[in-house]
């Protein structure tokens, strides 16, 4: 089969296209998938740096994402069969076991969901992942009622699956992206008010007249001074000091990602009065049962405000590194790989 090989932790210029590696064994309670569509997540690239807390064997397959339909199944599998359309909800896939960026993917049988009705293969191969991510940071802090929630790189895919639960769940949503180039698609997902990050201090803009209103201000504003109920931070740097000052009394903020570095010190005393809580999301956590139960929630919060997994970009499988410097340019949504020359999961889907 081709597949994409991990030959080092040196990043992904150790990624080499091989067309020539033995497809999988099944085991008898397992179940071998002929790919479709991989989708991308910064994960991927971290682990190829080192930079994750996985080191596989190599060489290694990357891809935790994928949809693709059943070739054939273990002698135990009775929730699945051959010809079966499915996509990868959680599991070891693309971390420590051989992962989607490849013709075929062996899984155990629990860690497969149908594809939802309505959705074709890219947003099927694009969603799980995201969307649990951003569930636990959504959730991990217990009942929030007509609450704010702020995301930061509200843009990705993570960002953008927030957005749409945290719609879905009631909540107004600011939304932090740089520039204005997104405003309108990110407005059309859902965003209640989207602000620049780098608009964190007061200064003349160079290109008018306007002083722009400092980021803290203008998030007091919104909340009519009683500030953000969860933050679903995906960037992390400096601006997390920001974020503890805009906090409401008892909010939560989930970290996710760093994608803007290590955070600076901050004084404690930002907690304490606020009784703020921090909180790592660990998408892990999710498996078997509780990766399906928070699915099922997942659909029906889709289903309420008639949203779908939002794919940036599709690329075939021989640009795969041209797609990662895609992915590092901030997309909005999620980069899919096509791993087939044609898709048997949705003939009619074409993009």
């Amino acid at each position: 089969m081709k597949a994409w090989l991990l030959e080092g932790f040196d990043g992904l210029s150790s990624l080499r296209l091989a067309s020539d590696v033995a497809r999988p064994e099944v085991a008898s309670d397992q179940v071998l998938v002929r790919i479709r569509y991989a989708a991308l997540n910064p994960a991927d690239r971290f682990l190829s740096e080192k930079m994750y807390p996985a080191t596989p064997p190599l060489p290694h397959i990357l891809g935790r994402d994928g949809c693709g339909v059943i070739e054939e199944v273990g002698r135990e599998v009775t929730a699945w069969k051959v010809g079966d359309r499915v996509t990868l909800l959680r599991g070891e896939a693309g971390v420590q076991r051989w992962g989607t960026l490849a013709e075929f993917l062996v899984v155990p049988q629990e860690v497969l969901v149908p594809i939802p009705d309505g959705w074709d293969d890219p947003q099927a191969a694009a969603a799980p992942l995201v969307y649990l991510t951003a569930h636990q940071a959504l959730t991990q802090w217990g009942p929030v009622e007509d609450g704010v929630v702020l995301i930061t790189g509200v843009s990705g895919g993570v960002g953008m699956a927030a957005l749409h639960l945290a719609k879905a769940m009631g909540h107004r949503v600011i939304g932090l992206t740089r520039g204005t180039a997104k405003h309108e698609k990110l407005l059309e997902q859902g965003a209640d008010l989207l602000l620049d990050p780098t608009d964190a201090d007061p200064g003349r803009d160079q290109d008018s007249d306007r002083i722009p209103t400092p980021l803290k201000q203008q998030i007091k504003a919104f909340t009519e001074k009683k500030g953000v109920n969860i933050v679903v931070d995906n960037i992390g740097g400096e601006l997390f000091s920001t974020l503890l000052d805009v906090m409401a009394n008892k909010g939560g903020i989930s970290t996710i990602g760093a994608l803007g570095g290590p955070v600076p010190s901050f004084n404690t005393a930002k907690l304490i009065f606020k009784r703020t809580k921090i909180g790592g999301v660990y998408v892990n956590d999710y498996y078997g049962h509780r990766a399906r139960s928070a699915w099922t929630e997942i659909l029906a919060l889709l289903t309420k405000v008639g949203k779908k997994p939002v794919v940036d970009s599709i690329f075939p499988m021989g640009e795969l590194l041209d797609a990662f410097a895609h992915l590092a340019q901030g997309p909005i949504g999620k980069v899919v790989i096509k791993i087939a020359e044609q898709s048997l999961c949705n003939p009619s889907a074409r993009r």
